[in-house]
């Protein structure tokens, strides 16, 4: 690990002052993923600016409904928080779905939102990888990529977004606050984070110094009946190959609305848009789950060894559905 300096501020306005000043500087959180990312030497900040204690660490009820998130809420805390479990079921699902309970009682709410991917030539400092190193190269394409993305991909990149908080996040609508040098901003989840195109480096829209300072989930009713499904290669400590956040609205077997979010299918939690644009006002029957799935990946551009991915897509969607669809009010 290369030497760095760290600095505790008084507050999110120092902060942010202080890595306004220190171009190569980070913000450090619960720090499981940036350390590790140092201890590869993938991140070499020259300064780190040590934010845990200075944003919430609270999950509240919004005046307008809702909930709002302070970005410092270790994991382990908001899987197991009331509001989450019975009201946003999805959400505590997914993050009881990532990592495990050591890391989760360390990492935050906040920091999930912004893990990097864990393409394994990302991590090997010895290989070519345009997200570390802008210009040189793509090594999955050509190489090993059976986890990687199959939509929304580019010859640049295909890596995956990891965070499974995230998806879930991605199809409730929520919202994030932040504040940067240019003062605060409310960005919605589904544009945090960015599609790799010509500029894989930069995994979102945040500029430098701007700081997640808390989440917003606003009001859904029929987010009570809501299901994260993850797939993956074993049980625990395990990234997705797919995995699916879903609520569903049903009245008299019609779909009167419903939210669906991917993951490990691209550079970010991928908000299955056209797939509710279909399913609202149908029949919440089988066939018709299954079709509106294979729609929202009538566009994926899968390699060689991860085309098994758009199968499996395909089937969690309508495995989950109908799970929702049948199981318990």
């Amino acid at each position: 690990m290369k030497p760095f300096r760290y600095a505790r501020a008084e507050n999110v306005s120092r902060a942010v002052a202080l890595l306004a000043e220190a171009p190569n500087g980070a913000y450090l959180g619960g720090g499981t993923n940036l350390v590790d990312l140092m201890k590869l030497e993938v991140a070499t900040p020259d300064l780190l600016v040590d934010v845990r204690r200075l944003t919430s660490d609270r999950v509240e009820e919004a005046p307008g409904g809702g909930i709002l998130i302070g970005a410092a809420v270790p994991n382990s805390d908001l899987a197991a928080h009331p509001l989450l479990r019975h009201g946003y079921p999805v959400l505590s699902q997914a993050l009881l779905a990532g990592a495990s309970g050591q890391l989760r009682n360390l990492a935050t709410a906040g920091g999930n939102l912004l893990q990097r991917t864990r393409c394994v030539y990302f991590q090997d400092v010895t290989t070519p990888c345009n997200k570390r190193e802008p210009g040189t190269g793509c090594s999955a394409i050509e190489g090993y990529h059976r986890e990687l993305a199959i939509l929304g991909t580019s010859p640049e990149c295909v890596a995956t977004h990891p965070s499974d908080f995230a998806v879930a996040l991605a199809a409730l609508g929520a919202i994030v606050h932040t504040v940067g040098p240019g003062g605060g901003r409310r960005i919605p989840l589904t544009d945090l984070h960015r599609l790799p195109g010509g500029e894989p480096d930069r995994d979102t829209v945040l500029e430098h110094g701007e700081l997640i300072t808390a989440i917003e989930v606003p009001p859904l009713a029929f987010a009570t009946r809501s299901r994260y499904r993850k797939v993956r290669d074993r049980a625990s400590y395990a990234f997705a190959l797919v995995s699916v956040a879903a609520a569903i609205d049903v009245s008299g077997g019609t779909v009167r609305d419903v939210r669906i979010a991917l993951g490990g299918v691209a550079h970010k939690p991928w908000r299955a848009s056209r797939a509710e644009e279909l399913l609202r006002g149908g029949p919440a029957r089988e066939e018709m789950f299954r079709a509106a799935a294979e729609a929202e990946l009538a566009e994926a551009r899968p390699l060689p060894e991860n085309a098994f991915k758009v199968p499996l897509a395909r089937n969690t969607v309508t495995r989950t559905l109908l799970d929702l669809v049948d199981g318990p009010a």
